[in-house]
This record gives C-alpha cells, structure tokens and sequence, in this order.
C-alpha cells in the first residue's frame, strides 16, 4: 500500500510537469508581428457546402476551421426548447494579406426551415488591414413565440466576401459554443432595455502606467483590471487584453499612442484600430480608427450601459450586447503600413481601463460559467495573468504539492528502512529485537543480514 501511494504522489507529479510541458510556447522572430494563438484545445472541424454534412458543435468547445473567398459553410448544433446558444467565428486573416472595405464574415444561426434566428457580420472598414476580427449569432427562445424555439437541429452558416483585389487566402476561423445559463426561479422579468443609464466619460485616472504586455488572441489575452496599462505595439501586430466585468459595472477604454523618435511625420490614416467584444466573443463596439503623423495620438470606445440581462432587448448592438458578465475583450490592432514610414519598431502606447460600479448579483441559477466572475477572475486581473498563465501556475502549484508529498514518503520510507536494518543488525549480533525475545530473530527463524 505504501509503495503504491508513493507511486501514485510520483506519478501525480510526473502528469503536472508534462502538463506544464504542454502549454503553448509564445515565440516569433524579432520584428515579425506574432501569429494568431489558437487554443490548445482547438478541435479541427471542416466547414460543410451542404447543410445535411454539417458537423455537430457541442457547448463550452472551441473549434478551428478555415473559410475560402464566396464560401458559405455549415456547422450543426442540437438544441432543446430552453437553450439560448451563442456561437461566434473570429476570423483570422494571414499576415502580410490584403484586404479592401467591406471584406468580412456573416455569422447566423438558422433553424431546420432555413429561418433566420440571428445574425453578425464583421467586416474591415476604414481599418484596412488584416487583423483579426469577430462575429456572433445566437438563438434565444423568446415567450410566445414560435420562431426558432422549437427542440431540434439548428445550422451555424459562415459565409465570407472578398474584393477581387483582396488576397484570396483561405483565412483561419475559430469558431465558439456556449450555451448560456438558466435563470433563477422569479429571476429577470424585464423586456425592455434601459432607456437611461451613465453616458458621462468617468474622471481620468491620475496613477502611473504600469507594464502589461498583450496577448496575441482571445485565448492567451492578458488580464487588466482598472488602471493604466504601458505596453508597446509592432506595425501588423494586434494585442489581446481582458477585462472583467460584473452584473451592473461599465468598463471604459482609451489608447494613448505614443510619438515616433526620429522618425517622419508622415500622416497614415486608420493606423490604429481599438475594438470591444463580449464573453461570447460577439462584437460590441470599435473606436473610429486613429490615424497617425509622429505624434501623440488617442482614441476612446464610446460609452457603454452597465451590464445586464435586459440590454439584449436593446434594438442598437452595442447595447444588445453588454448582455452578460464575464470577461470583456479588448484588442488594438496596429497597420503594418506603420512600418513604412516609422520602421518595424514597436511605438510605445498606454492602455487606459476603467470599471465603475459595485458588482451586482447574478441572474443565473448555479455556476454562470464563461458569463460571470469570479474571485480567480479577479485575482487574475490584479497580477496580469493570462489564461495560460494561471493554469501553468495552477499546474506549478500541484508540482509542488505532488513532489512535497512525494518527497515526504520517501523520507518516512528511508527511516523506516533505516531503523528495520539496525535493528536485524542488533538482532545479528545477539540484540533484543522488536518482535523477538532477546538473542532470538523475530518468528523463531535464523538472523537475516540484510
């Protein structure tokens, strides 16, 4: 028994370093903007030209597609009569790509007649330069209606426009489920949104920047809560931060642009781009681009509602989707035109994040999953963490547990082993023994020399 515990404490830690050995590595060569981060856990899904060869998506699971210039693809996904899913589609155009005005993906769930439950699209506008950008559509059975709230099998389709001068590159898709969760007996009963709620920008913050640098995608986003925020940014690079935000609080975000040392002022239009997006990864609100000439230069998202259940009955989409708590996402893309005119290095910029309010109860019944937060959501905002981050340090802590353990039978085994020979020792030399009168060996057997 003993020897099987040691084994299991050994093998515990064994399964933790592997562990930590098997989170991404984030690497790319010097002056290269770094690639998209997919999740680990990723599973590959090819998109189908035909509904009935969909593939099935299961809730609380990430997938990773591609999608080609004019193509319409389909994903499946079997809902009951209550579920309200969320599926969105980042896609990911290569580096060093072209792409024109109007360029994107439409994302829509559709029910087996073919009607519509909802839809996004995200498209390159003034921001014309490949960047990642995000979709989502959702079906939620509304009371008293008939549209889309029936048990049965729904179609996720993706489709994609491209100009003919743009790269017709397949771009990578990552595409989400989540099923969100049900709410408390006697929970939300409101089917309006509401109509007055803080517009005002909050009071600056006076504190010091501290240093936070981006993650490359939504998986591997680094963690910010309210604060400033120094990091630097590449010509073709976008950074990925998280925000958390609970039941009730708004988040405010600006980015100040550092100016260029020794470079031109030449003006570059649409240099900067700063978007919002939910715990679903459905878009909520860009800034208009920021162009740039050398200098000093900022931009804001507008201001949004604090978050609650009833702005999903908003009629504007900024406002539909500040519709649950969780982590918000932030990304700053900046156009590798930049590099022309100013080089490949990165131009200092300072992330400024603000949340008011007190955090509100939760509507749901039970766990909120990925649509609340929580204290380990808190924590990871205030020490910078990424997702990765926390679970390699999660792991780490459980290295270290399983090789204390470890370490602590192998001690105890060595002592007892230790006492177990000095005493057959004694024994040997005609000793009293534990188990045996004096000058016999124990069980009434000849002395044994170990």
């Amino acid at each position: 028994m003993r020897q099987r515990r040691r084994g299991r404490a050994t093998l515990a830690a064994v399964a933790a370093m592997c562990a930590v050995a098997a989170l991404p590595v984030q690497a790319h060569a010097a002056g290269e903007p770094a690639p998209y981060t997919f999740a680990p856990e990723a599973k590959t899904v090819g998109g189908a030209e035909v509904s009935t060869d969909a593939s099935e998506l299961t809730p609380g699971s990430v997938y990773k597609s591609s999608i080609k210039p004019g193509e319409k693809l389909y994903y499946r996904l079997v809902l009951d009569t209550d579920t309200n899913a969320y599926v969105s589609a980042v896609a990911v155009p290569a580096l060093g790509g072209q792409v024109a005005y109007g360029d994107g993906i439409t994302v829509s769930i559709r029910d087996s007649t073919d009607l519509q439950c909802s839809s996004e699209d995200a498209r390159f506008e003034s921001a014309e330069f490949p960047h990642p950008i995000a979709a989502y559509a959702y079906r939620v059975p509304e009371k008293d209606s008939t549209t889309c709230s029936e048990a049965g099998t729904y179609n996720v389709l993706v489709e994609r426009e491209s100009k003919a001068t743009s790269s017709q590159d397949a771009w990578d898709l990552e595409l989400r489920y989540e099923s969100e969760p049900k709410l408390k007996e006697g929970g939300p009963a409101p089917t309006e949104a509401p109509k007055n709620w803080p517009s005002a920008s909050p009071a600056p913050l006076t504190q010091a920047a501290q240093e936070r640098t981006g993650g490359t995608s939504y998986y591997d986003a680094t963690s910010l809560e309210t604060g400033k925020w120094k990091d630097g940014i590449e010509p073709g690079q976008t950074h990925f931060y998280r925000v958390p935000v609970d039941w009730g609080q708004q988040i405010f975000a600006s980015v100040d642009l550092g100016n260029s040392v020794g470079g031109s002022n030449e003006y570059i239009g649409s240099a900067l781009a700063l978007s919002l997006d939910n715990p679903a990864h459905g878009h909520v609100d860009e800034a208009s681009p920021l162009s740039y000439s050398g200098k000093p230069a900022s931009v804001s998202l507008d201001p949004l509602p604090p978050v609650a259940h009833e702005n999903r009955f908003a009629s504007s989409a900024d406002v539909s989707a500040m519709r649950f708590a969780g982590w918000y996402y932030l990304s700053v893309s900046l156009s590798p035109e930049v590099e022309k005119a100013y080089g490949k290095k990165a131009i200092p910029m300072t992330l400024t994040v603000k949340v008011e309010n007190s955090a509100g109860p939760s509507p749901y019944e039970g766990s909120a999953g990925v649509f609340g937060v929580t204290q380990d959501d808190k924590d990871m905002a205030r020490s910078g963490q990424s997702a990765p981050q926390a679970a390699k340090s999660d792991t780490m802590n459980t290295v270290a547990a399983a090789g204390i353990g470890t370490g602590t039978v192998l001690v105890v085994g060595l002592g007892a082993w230790t006492l177990i020979a000095r005493r057959r020792a004694a024994s040997a030399a005609g000793g009293p023994t534990a188990t045996g009168a004096a000058g016999h060996a124990p069980y009434g057997g000849p002395p044994q020399a170990w």
